[in-house]
């Protein structure tokens, strides 16, 4: 076990080594300049979009929930730990500077979130109950099909469903159920199984409502708990806004040094302008999934009559995501002072130990209750939206939804395992599952570049129509 424990982790390091990490970032470099940076251009369009009351209703064309619950949804599943231990984490490795490279990876990644999303809304198909089904492996299957090269369509759609599988049952259930079990029984001594049973419950009545309940709790949820994160961070960078242009200083100061030591607010951190990108652009990464394609499936679910339209109103997840969440988080540890110290033991504090001290120096004990139920509500909401990913792939892989409800139940079982258990391997082989299924994703966006170029240069003109419209 231990020696299968060695091999996953050398395998889980280079997926996530460099050239994944180019990969990723490059595709959205390569699609951002192929696109005429529309996704930039018309950012401010996607929010009004997103935050207008149209997107909150049904809308036009066929779909199973409105717009805004299919971002929403998306959300659920990338807004988790990621945001509150990934950034702290990131900056104790990379040093400040990562959050910068964090907001650089996230600015290319809106053209990737934006393509697949509009890729499975395009080419999604109705199951046999009536219901949406969409996602990368369909986008794979038909175009692929209709060029040509249904061989490789049907093989690319094959792996990257089959990983998304895999993945959802580590990172999208074992990891965050873990994460809630251990950040409650740290701070309110709640036994595990305790947790466990009620995750359990909570996790079968809503999951097994399908996506209809699953966006419904998603669409309530996702912007309470992110409000109620983001009102606690804007008081602690309120209550240290002395140290504040200190810290942002040292981020972006560090963001480009090639060798450099933090000190003041940023603490005693010795760092490099490689480790800030390599830490920065793999935390962002894991936060926003943009590339990966797990997004573009609940996007899929949604009721509109324009691909185009739909995927600007999804690509706002990973600027909500990375820019707004994350920064939060980012800023709270720069301006609170507890970047490098150490514990009792002399490492250094890292991860949602960081956060829950940086909350502390202003909010106390409340500042800890918070950052854990923060942990709670998100992870349990990542589990929500990765069981959609995680049951469509599930759908495609057995040709129709005859055998869905067993995967709902089963995974919301599988919950209970993950909050009363430490399963390093099976986070690993999950981690890995992670990775190789963002490969296909990435090959199917560059292949498909031209036809979301075209697109999206045609939908210039609705939005030209539209902003004549409220003038």
């Amino acid at each position: 076990m231990e020696e299968l424990g060695n091999v996953l982790e050398v395998v889980d390091n280079f997926v996530w080594g460099p050239v994944m990490l180019i990969l990723l970032v490059g595709t959205g470099v390569f699609l951002t300049i192929r696109t005429r940076a529309l996704s930039w251009r018309n950012l401010g369009y996607a929010i009004r979009r997103t935050l207008s009351k149209e997107s909150r209703k049904k809308g036009h064309g066929e779909g199973d929930i409105s717009p805004f619950a299919a971002l929403t949804t998306a959300l659920a599943a990338t807004i988790g730990t990621g945001n509150i231990v990934g950034v702290a984490t990131a900056m104790v490795s990379g040093g400040p500077g990562a959050l910068v490279w964090m907001w650089i990876s996230a600015a290319f990644g809106l053209t990737s979130k934006f393509s697949e999303c509009f890729l499975a809304i395009k080419y999604r198909e109705v199951n046999e109950n009536g219901e949406m089904a969409g996602g990368p492996m369909y986008v794979m299957r038909k175009a692929f099909g209709d060029k040509g090269f249904a061989g490789f369509g049907l093989v690319m759609g094959w792996l990257f469903a089959i990983f998304t599988v895999f993945a959802s049952f580590g990172i999208g259930n074992l990891t965050q159920a873990n994460s809630i079990s251990s950040s409650l029984n740290q701070t309110f001594h709640t036994p595990t199984w305790a947790t466990g049973i009620v995750l359990t419950i909570l996790a079968l009545l809503i999951i097994v409502g399908g996506i209809k309940y699953i966006s419904k709790i998603s669409s309530v949820v996702v912007p309470v708990m992110a409000i109620l994160y983001m009102g606690a961070g804007l008081a602690v960078i309120i209550g240290n806004i002395e140290n504040l242009p200190q810290g942002v200083a040292m981020i972006f100061t560090m963001a480009f040094s090639p060798r450099s030591i933090a000190g003041g607010v940023a603490g005693t951190i010795t760092t490099s302008m490689m480790k800030a990108i390599q830490y920065g652009v793999a935390r962002g990464v894991f936060s926003n999934e943009a590339g990966m394609g797990s997004a573009a499936i609940t996007a899929s679910a949604a009721r509109t009559d324009s691909p185009v339209g739909q995927a600007y109103i999804n690509m706002t997840g990973t600027f909500w995501d990375t820019i707004v969440v994350c920064t939060i988080t980012g800023l709270c540890v720069a301006s609170s002072g507890v970047l490098g110290t150490v514990d009792a033991s002399g490492e250094l504090v890292t991860g949602a130990a960081l956060t829950i001290t940086a909350f502390q120096t202003v909010l106390g004990d409340a500042g800890a209750v918070l950052v854990s139920v923060s942990i709670a509500l998100f992870a349990f909401s990542t589990i929500l939206g990765w069981e959609y990913h995680g049951e469509k792939a599930f759908e495609y892989l057995f040709h129709g939804p005859k055998f869905n409800m067993v995967y709902r139940i089963v995974f919301s079982l599988i919950v209970y395992v993950g909050a009363t258990t430490s399963l390093q391997i099976a986070w690993k082989f999950s981690d890995i599952a992670n990775a190789l299924m963002a490969i296909p994703n990435l090959i199917c966006l560059l292949l498909l570049s031209g036809e979301i170029a075209r697109d999206m240069q045609a939908y210039q003109e609705v939005i030209k129509k539209e902003k004549e419209n409220r003038r």
